[in-house]
């Protein structure tokens, strides 16, 4: 079991639903920390390490909310005959800025200090992912990955990654709780945009801290078809 002290001075979590206002959910998602344990470890394929346990934690006060005008892109996705048409007129990447590029109002967390505890026991994959981070942290050498290492967006890099220690401060737990007012993504399919979300408030570290990240339901489905079709 690993316990990690992320710290990260400026960055954002853009709400599923949010379109011309581009609102940040006020604490990283289960979802974005999972792609960001992958990051760190230099893992490209999302079901590498499913089943892993994540808990999350708030160090300090709720991070302070900045507003911004920012340049952004909107890209229409198009599948079918409509997309060949795109890809005929514009061209296949190319978009023209003076149609998909406008000022938007974004929502920036400053000064976030989180805690990751992360539990590999019920996972499938050979190499546990407890034990890459483990290798990560000890041995950056040993691994190999590209970019900045972000927490959320891009642009959010992070000032370091390192064990957890009591002089850090004192953890607020984030904790399972079916009328919890604070809304969080598990898992967002990239196709489709859909994804499993869980519902929280703060308390103390118990055994609903844990989150599992699967696939949904309906995406298992999905491959044991696909699956079948193959045969």
């Amino acid at each position: 079991m690993t316990q990690l002290y992320i710290e990260c001075p400026c960055t954002s979590f853009p709400r599923s639903f949010a379109r011309d206002y581009k609102e940040t959910y006020l604490y990283p998602p289960p979802s974005t920390i999972y792609g960001f344990l992958l990051s760190l470890v230099g893992e490209e394929d999302l079901n590498t390490h499913l089943g892993v346990e994540l808990a999350l934690g708030i160090i300090g006060d709720d991070p302070p909310i900045s507003r911004i005008v920012r340049k952004q892109r909107h890209h229409k996705f198009a599948i079918g005959q409509e997309a060949k048409k795109r890809i005929a007129k514009y061209g296949e990447g190319i978009y023209p800025t003076s149609n998909f590029s406008k000022p938007n109002h974004q929502e920036l967390l400053t000064s976030l200090r989180i805690v990751v505890q992360v539990n590999s026991n019920e996972e499938s994959a050979s190499i546990k992912l407890t034990e890459r981070i483990s290798i990560a942290l000890s041995t950056p050498s040993q691994i190999t990955r590209f970019g900045g290492l972000s927490l959320g967006e891009s642009n959010g890099l992070v000032n370091g990654v390192r064990s957890y220690r009591e002089s850090d401060g004192v953890i607020r737990w984030l904790v399972k709780d079916r009328r919890g007012l604070i809304g969080l993504p598990i898992w967002i399919n990239r196709t489709t945009g859909q994804g499993t979300f869980q519902r929280f408030s703060f308390g103390d570290f118990c055994q609903d801290c844990w989150v599992k990240i699967q696939l949904p339901i309906s995406e298992l489905n999905t491959k044991s078809i696909n699956s079948k079709k193959s045969q």
